[in-house]
C-alpha cells in the first residue's frame, strides 16, 4: 500500500529586538505557533516574524533597520511573508504601514490573539506555555505588563498601557514548567516589579511571590530586575536577606540623584530619599550587589547637577551601573514641557565621564574579590574556558567569571558542566570580569 506523504508544515523564523521582556513575549508566541509551524533558526522561511522595540531613538532605528533588511530579503525570495509585532507597531500603528508597505502585517505589543489568528495558529497564547529561545538553565519570568508610573521621559506607559499583574498561580505554574525543563535560575522581570499585586490583591505582593517561587524544586537562584525606588516594599529586602534562593542582587534604576532633576523626571523621590534607600538596602542585605541605570543630559541638567550625580556615584559605589544619554521621546511629559537644549556632544562627554568613574569603582570592587571563593553558574564552555556568572552577575548586562578548565585537575567533560553550579577561587580581576580556578574534580 503506497505511503501518503503529508504536506510539509510552513516554516517560521522569529527575531526579537529590545529588552528581555520582549524575549518572554516571543517565547510564549513561539510556543503557540509551534503547533502549526516548524520553527527555524535562519532563512529561508515562509514567515519572518520580528518582535520590535521603540523605547528610545536607537531602539526604534534598530527595529526599522531590521524590518528594511527583512523586506529586502523577502524580495529576493528568502521569506514568504514579513510580519511585525511589538512596541514599534503599537506606538506607530498608523504611520508604519504607510512608511513600509512591503510588510505583510503589523501587530502591537498586546495583539497576541490577532497575531496568532492571522498566522493561522491552532493554539492560543497561554501564560504557562513557552518555547525557550536561549540557554536552558535560566529564564526570565515576566510578572506584569505595563506601568502606572508617569516618569517624564518615558514612553512605556503609552506603549504598554497600565500595570497589569499576572496572577500568582499562573506565574508559579509557568515557573514549575520552566524548572521541569531544566531552568535553575529565574530572572523575575517587569517594568516595575515593586508594584506587583496592587491591582490584583490590593497590596504589594512581590515578597509573597518570591516565597512561592522559591518553593519550586529545581529553582536555585531567583534574581530581581527593575524595581522602582518610590514606595519600595521593604519586606522584599527581608525576604532577600533570609531566603538563600533569592540572589543578593537588586536592579533598581535610579536615573539621577539631584532633587531638582528627580522632580523634573517625576520620579516621586528626592536625593535624601534615594540615599536613604541605598543605605537601607545595604543595611538589611549585607553584601547585596546593586545595579542601577542613570540618565545624563536630561533637560535642566546643569554642570552642578551633573557633579551632584558624580558625587552620588562615588558615595554609593554601585557594583553595576549602566547609563544613557537623554533621548527626547514624542508625546512624553519632558518632550512637551522641557526643551532638549543640551548639545549631544555635551551629553556624550558627560556619559563618558560617568562611565569612566564607574569603571574605576568596578575595578576596585572586583579587586577586593581576589582570593575569595564563590559559587558560580556555568553559562558556556569555549576555547578551554568555562564562562560563568556569580550571584552578583545577571546575563548579558553584567560581568563574567572566566575559569580556565584543566582536564587533569577537573575531569574530562566540561560541556556537561554548562548549567551547573561550581565553586571557584578568584585569582584575578579586571574592570568588569573576574578570573578564577575551579575547586575540586568533576567526574562525568
Amino acid at each position: 500500500m503506497p505511503v501518503q506523504n503529508s504536506m510539509p508544515r510552513p516554516t517560521l523564523l522569529l527575531q526579537t529586538l529590545g529588552c528581555s521582556k520582549n524575549t518572554v513575549d516571543s517565547e510564549h508566541i513561539l510556543a503557540a505557533l509551534s503547533s502549526s509551524y516548524d520553527i527555524v533558526q535562519r532563512a529561508p522561511a515562509d514567515v519572518f516574524l520580528i518582535n520590535t522595540c521603540s523605547f528610545i531613538a536607537d531602539a526604534k532605528q534598530e527595529s526599522i533597520d531590521a524590518i528594511l533588511e527583512a523586506v529586502a530579503l523577502k524580495d529576493e525570495g528568502k521569506y514568504g511573508k514579513v510580519v511585525v509585532m511589538g512596541c514599534l507597531g503599537q506606538r506607530y500603528s498608523k504611520e508604519m504601514p504607510g512608511l513600509i508597505p512591503e510588510v505583510d502585517a503589523w501587530f502591537g505589543a498586546r495583539d497576541f490573539a490577532p497575531l496568532l489568528d492571522y498566522l493561522g495558529s491552532s493554539a492560543q497564547f497561554t501564560q504557562e506555555n513557552r518555547l525557550s529561545s536561549g540557554p536552558s538553565h535560566y529564564a526570565y519570568l515576566k510578572i506584569s505588563e505595563g506601568c502606572n508610573r508617569h516618569c517624564s521621559y518615558c514612553a512605556i506607559p503609552m506603549i504598554r498601557g497600565r500595570h497589569r499583574s499576572v496572577p500568582m498561580e499562573k506565574l508559579v505554574g509557568e515557573a514549575r514548567l520552566l524548572a521541569a525543563n531544566g531552568v535553575k535560575e529565574l530572572l523575575v522581570i517587569a517594568q516595575d516589579i515593586t508594584y506587583y499585586g496592587l491591582d490584583l490583591y490590593g497590596k504589594r505582593s512581590l515578597a509573597q511571590l518570591l516565597r512561592e517561587l522559591s518553593r519550586i524544586e529545581g529553582i536555585e537562584w531567583i534574581r530581581l530586575h527593575y524595581s522602582f525606588p518610590t514606595s519600595f516594599p521593604e519586606d522584599v529586602l527581608d525576604e532577600m536577606a533570609s531566603n538563600p534562593k533569592i540572589c543578593k542582587y537588586m536592579d533598581i534604576p535610579l536615573q539621577h540623584s539631584s532633587t531638582k532633576l528627580l522632580k523634573m523626571m517625576r520620579r516621586g523621590i528626592d536625593e535624601k530619599g534615594t540615599r536613604a534607600l541605598v543605605e537601607k538596602m545595604r543595611e538589611v542585605v549585607p553584601g547585596v550587589a546593586l545595579r542601577t541605570t542613570l540618565i545624563v543630559g536630561h533637560p535642566g541638567e546643569t554642570e552642578e547637577e551633573f557633579e551632584n550625580l558624580l558625587e552620588f556615584v562615588r558615595w554609593a559605589r554601585f557594583e553595576k551601573l549602566g547609563a544613557f544619554t537623554y533621548s527626547e521621546e514624542e508625546n512624553t511629559y519632558s518632550a512637551k514641557h522641557y526643551p532638549d537644549d543640551i548639545p549631544q556632544e555635551v551629553k556624550q562627554q558627560r556619559l563618558d565621564t560617568l562611565m569612566a568613574l564607574q569603571e574605576e569603582i568596578s575595578s576596585e570592587i572586583n579587586r577586593e574579590k581576589v582570593g575569595k571563593t564563590m559559587r558560580v553558574i556555568v553559562d558556556a564552555f569555549s576555547d578551554g574556558v568555562l564562562v560563568c556568572r556569580s550571584e552578583a552577575d545577571s546575563p548579558d548586562v553584567d560581568g563574567e567569571v572566566l575559569v580556565k578548565y584543566e582536564p587533569a585537575s577537573n575531569g574530562g567533560c566540561p560541556e556537561e558542566l554548562v548549567g551547573s553550579f561550581i565553586n571557584v577561587r578568584i585569582t584575578g580581576a579586571d574592570s568588569y570580569d573576574l578570573i578564577g580556578v575551579m575547586l575540586g574534580q568533576v567526574c562525568c
